[in-house]
């Protein structure tokens, strides 16, 4: 099963930064972030106690819910 952090990374290096680049880059650059996690909970208090920016928690649900489908096989 593909981690969070695998999937949030591809989301890196794009000509344009948008906030979904911004926070996988920040995550990426974050030596602490829980790389191997799949749970929503843990993931999510982590950035709650590390928010890069502002609306970083709104990105992060949205990227979940992208992450989710994924990995359900919905896309």
């Amino acid at each position: 099963m593909q981690t969070f952090y695998q999937f949030v990374i591809t989301y890196r290096g794009k000509l344009e930064d948008d906030d979904e680049s911004l926070l996988a880059e920040w995550i990426f650059q974050d030596h602490l972030f829980p790389k191997y996690s799949t749970s929503y909970n843990e993931i999510s208090h982590y950035l709650e106690m590390n928010s890069p920016f502002i609306h970083a928690l709104a990105v992060f649900d949205t990227l979940w819910d992208v992450y989710n489908d994924q990995v359900k096989g919905n896309i």
